[in-house]
This record gives structure tokens, sequence and C-alpha cells, in this order.
């Protein structure tokens, strides 16, 4: 069965309020283009927790990924202007599509000497191809478009061959170094939290995650599964309403609420025992199990509960097809495709459930169609010859039921 391309996304679209300030910064002083405070970070990441709406925000990130991407319209930023090319042609990387769909110039390849040209919280204005401060031209690059990004994209499949062999030779390096992980379970750390028997939902804030939670209250409600978050997916997880019993991860995108929250952590550190995040845990005041491990953090979540005994494992905000590993931009990507083959049919991946199942009955709709129901009951009794008998029985009822309620307020 043909699968829908990877490349086709919905929508995102910038909000009212901040197209109206940017429209109003384009025409200040006269001048064209998007004047406001510059935001710099070669993190991404990182760059998203302080940014501020309408903002310019100045990233060095090669081939632009759908999360990193996905962050900056939620921030609603003015501008982007990327260091590095942000489709460098390797692959069809998601997230420049994403940044032009939602209205937001996004200037290309404009060296990293900007970094050493502005500072934080300048005042910079991007027009055309060049970054302004004041009259001084700070930086130069590409302007991108939705059709320079279609092309981009277009000729991008083409490198996805290459990719592919590099993808099976990381998986290759990757089985001789944790072999015994993959297959005995071997440096699987041991945890409080009962696990052995009951379903684990894994959360990492990625693809979808918002609307696959949503979808999924009725079964977490029903089967009470053990909700683990993968760093940030903690967060995922509180803003939904509930509370993680595990944090697994290495700690640099999850926030100190969700730490002190009383879920056991699991420190993700590297095959050497180095382990980063372990600090910071520590200064709050938190115990940790630290699991090292060369693997992504979504996939020792994976392999923790399949070790612990989970009779079921869904997944929400994962990787799934090759481009989203591509799009992860790690070469450890290749522990993904070994870690889904070990935990084999435990694994249900909940990407694209809200898409794949959506009621298309409103609740008005709903409302109207029991009303009617009851309403022809209704005349059906009466019109019956049943009806002379059960009529005055309904009349004496809801008489009786009338002076019932009198009665509470006499």
């Amino acid at each position: 069965m043909n699968e829908p391309s990877p490349i086709t996304e919905r929508r995102v679209r910038i909000s009212p309020r901040l197209s109206r300030r940017v429209r109003a910064l384009r025409g200040q002083d006269g001048q064209n283009g998007v004047s406001a405070a510059a935001r710099l970070d070669r993190r991404t990441k990182d760059l998203t927790k302080r940014l501020e709406p309408g903002e310019v925000a100045v990233i060095d990130h090669v081939d632009l990924d759908r999360v990193s991407a996905e962050a900056l319209v939620s921030c609603q930023v003015a501008a982007v202007v990327n260091v590095a090319p942000s489709i460098s042609g390797r692959y069809p990387n998601l997230g420049p599509q994403i940044i032009v769909k939602a209205g937001i110039p996004l200037l290309d390849d404009v060296g990293p000497e900007i970094f050493a040209k502005l500072k934080e919280g300048d005042l910079v204005r991007v027009e055309d191809e060049s970054v302004y401060r004041g009259d001084e031209v700070i930086a130069k690059g590409t302007v991108q478009t939705e059709e320079s990004v279609e092309a981009a994209l277009t000729e991008a499949k083409a490198g996805l061959s290459h990719q592919l062999e590099a993808f099976v030779a990381n998986t290759m390096e990757y089985v001789k170094r944790e072999r015994d992980l993959l297959i005995d379970g071997v440096g699987v750390p041991d945890v409080t939290t009962r696990i052995d028997g009951r379903h684990v939902l894994i959360v990492v804030r990625g693809y979808h995650y918002r609307e696959d939670i949503a979808t999924l209250r009725p079964y977490i409600r029903e089967y009470r599964p053990v909700l683990i978050g993968v760093d940030g997916g903690a967060d995922a997880l509180m803003e939904a309403g509930y509370r993680p019993d595990m944090i697994v991860g290495d700690m640099d995108s999850v926030s100190d609420d969700a730490l002190t929250s009383g879920a056991e952590i699991v420190v993700h550190a590297y095959r050497d025992g180095r382990a980063p995040g372990l600090a910071r845990v520590e200064e709050l005041g938190q115990r940790a199990v630290v699991f090292p491990a060369t693997a992504t953090s979504e996939d020792i979540a994976m392999l923790l509960a399949d070790d612990k005994g989970a009779t079921l494992i869904v997944a929400v905000g994962t990787h799934a097809n090759m481009v989203e590993f591509l799009d992860k931009g790690r070469a450890g990507m290749a522990s993904t495709f070994l870690t889904r083959l070990r935990v084999g049919s435990k694994l249900v991946d909940a990407k694209g459930v809200s898409r794949l199942y959506r009621s298309r009955i409103s609740t008005w709709s709903l409302l109207f169609l029991v009303l009617g129901a009851f309403i022809a009951m209704t005349i059906a009794v009466i019109m019956s010859p049943a009806g002379d008998v059960i009529t005055p029985l309904l009349a004496d009822r809801w008489h009786a039921f009338l002076f019932w309620l009198t009665g509470l307020f006499t």
C-alpha cells in the first residue's frame, strides 16, 4: 500500500497578532523588510527557549529539521536567518518548508561571521538578501521562497540513496558496539517504577505529539499505562494534565518542574559512563538512575520498558520512517531502527492516530440526533394503543417529581 509523501505537511499559519506586528515593522521609518531585535544561538533548541514573538532568530542549522522549524513557528519569530544552508541536498528535510509556509522570511546561508558581528538584542533589519544593523550590511544570503524550497526538496530526493548507504553502515557499527544491550539487555539499570505486566506510554516531544496524546486520552483513562517522558516529553505529558511516572533522557530540554514532579529519573549517559545531565538533576536535589548507551534517549526508553516486562509499548512523537530518521540529524539514528526490531510486536506507534481517526460527527449534530430520536419515540408511544395507559402514568410521575422538587425549597 502506498504511503503519503513524507514532505507533505499541514500548513502552519502565523498568528494574526504577529502578522500585524510584522507588517508594522516593515513600514517602520519608511524602510522595507523586517526590523526587530536579534536572538543568536548555534543550537536552535536552546534559542527557542528564550525567543520572544516578533524577534529575529539567528541560527546555525544545516538541514533545518521539522521539530526545530515548528518550534520557531510556535515562538512567532518575525524572521529566521540561518548561518548554514537550510537544505544541503543530502535528503528532503522538512523544516524550511514549514518556515516559509508560515509566512516567515527565511534568509539562508549567510555565513558564520554574523555571530561575531552581532550581539544578543541588537536591532537588525532583514531586507531582501541582506541583514542590516542601521545602514550597515552585516551579512548577505539567499532568500528562500515556497518555490525555491520545493525545487530544493525535489533535488534532495536524489540524495536519499547515498544517505541510505550511510545509514546501513551506521547500523552495522551500532550492532557491533551494542550487541549485548540489544540481544541480552546487558546494561539496562534497575528501576523502582513497576512496569512488569503493564502497558507503557512513551512520549517524545516530536511530530504530532499533541494531537496523538489528545486522541489517546480514552486509552490512558482505561488502561492506566506507565507514563514515560523522554526529555521534553515529560513536559508534554504535564501540559496535557498528566504526571509522568518516569523521565528518560540527557536532561537538556526538560523543565525543572517536570524533574521535581516526583517522577523517577533515568539519565542517559555516554557509553563511557559520562552523564552531563546528572549534575543538573542532583542540583535540584533529585536522585537518578544512570543508563549508559550509544542509542538515542527514545530508544533506551523503549529498551528499558521492554526489558522490565511491559506487555505493550505505545510511542508518541517518535521517529517512524527513513526521512524522519535523517531529519533528526544524527548518525546514531541507526539505533532507532534496531530498537524497533528488538521490541518487536510490543510496539504500537501512535503517530498519526489523530489523523487516521477523527470523528466526522459534531457534538451539536449528535445532540440533535438524540433529541430527534427521543421525540420520535415519544410520538410513537402516544399514538400507539398503549399510549392511553402510558401517558397518564408519565404525567403522574412528572407531577410527583415537580411536587418533590418544590418541597426542597419550601
